[in-house]
């Protein structure tokens, strides 16, 4: 069996204190348009940004909530996440609504960062990336060299490290759930594509989409007022449930122990008081696992800690992030979703490069 010890290692829980809005496009950007050309995106997501954003303040008021705009106004991609990463957000819920040439098209949907796994998912993400364009001819050298209409492009975001795919992923989640009795009824579920807006927010965060906008039964949804009310709902009761389950789970971090090798060793290697090491977490499921399991894929020194209801899993020590990178390379030849975590007197937290 594993390891155990008394050391607790987080015994307050972590709260959520910052929740930043992206009302999508804006200003001289409109973003989708409907056929009659009588409604824009831009107006429907502040509309809706506005409204979920109220509903926070209201229900908790010790959480204060960040938009990256307030009016219609344009702001480019690189300064929405800028302003969520200055302003220290715990949750980044930016909100979009779709728009492609088949009109048969229907339904919500929620991204979060990562490779595109599908043709219709790079269709969205190349759509809501051409925003760039609009900033300027110096567009590629701001965003190092991206090219929003090269599928090529879009090779760089299965490279990236997403320290909060987990979190993002449970959010992603809990708003597809929560809207799936409407305003839109088709749910299209949760995706992994290439978002900009996405790309450099060093929190959880998560891309909406509410709705076509080309879709006729869609836009009869989308174009009234009082169902941005209930789109408003939808999420904010995900956020809700999310904020439940993220403080809770905070709460009840265990120690880190061993999950294979020498089981039992009483001179198992403790983890630093007041030092920070870094490891890499390979993987994170809802099961504690044998030290022989084929998922660790032949990897030894494996550590985990659970948090809620999950088991993360760890691989290997160092002593600083330059270490753990070179870690990371050859680990995520085996484990594709690894990323490098930092212990700080034992508590594990994502590492943020950026």
């Amino acid at each position: 069996m594993p390891l155990t010890s008394d050391r607790v290692l987080c015994q307050n829980p972590v709260k959520i204190k910052r929740v930043v809005i992206d009302p999508g496009h804006g200003g001289h950007d409109p973003g989708t348009i409907s056929a009659n050309r009588r409604f824009h995106e831009k107006n429907i997501t502040l509309s809706v940004s506005l409204k979920l954003g109220a509903l926070i303040n209201q229900e908790y008021p010790d959480i204060e909530v960040i938009y990256t705009r307030k009016t219609d106004k344009f702001i480019p991609l690189d300064q929405r996440s800028e302003i969520a990463n200055k302003s220290k957000g715990d949750l980044f819920i930016s909100i979009h609504v779709n728009g492609v040439g088949a009109k048969s098209a229907s339904g919500s949907e929620t991204f979060v960062m990562g490779p595109d796994h599908s043709s219709s998912n790079l269709k969205v993400s190349m759509l809501e990336n051409s925003v760039i364009t609009l900033e300027g001819d110096d567009y590629q050298s701001k965003y190092e060299g991206f090219d929003p209409n090269n599928p090529e492009s879009y090779i760089i975001f299965t490279l990236l490290q997403n320290a909060h795919l987990e979190q993002s992923l449970t959010f992603a989640s809990l708003v597809q759930k929560h809207s799936a009795g409407g305003p839109v009824r088709i749910n299209r579920g949760i995706k992994q594509a290439g978002f900009l807006v996405l790309w450099k927010t060093t929190m959880p965060s998560v891309l909406v989409e509410l709705g076509f906008i080309t879709n006729t039964a869609d836009l009869s949804v989308l174009s009234l007022e009082k169902n941005h009310e209930k789109f408003a709902w939808n999420i904010f009761n995900a956020f809700k449930e999310y904020r439940s389950m993220y403080e809770k789970e905070s709460s009840e971090l265990q120690p880190v122990v061993t999950a294979t090798g020498n089981q039992g060793s009483k001179d198992e290697k403790s983890l630093p008081d007041d030092n920070i090491i870094f490891k890499v977490q390979i993987m994170a499921v809802n099961r504690l696992l044998e030290p022989s399991s084929h998922f660790f894929k032949g990897e030894k020194g494996v550590t985990y800690y659970k948090a809620g209801r999950f088991y993360k899993y760890m691989a290997g020590e160092f002593g600083s992030p330059e270490e753990a990178e070179k870690e990371l390379i050859r680990l995520r030849k085996k484990f594709e979703g690894a990323f490098i975590v930092k212990l700080k007197k034992g508590v594990p937290s994502p590492y943020n490069k950026r």
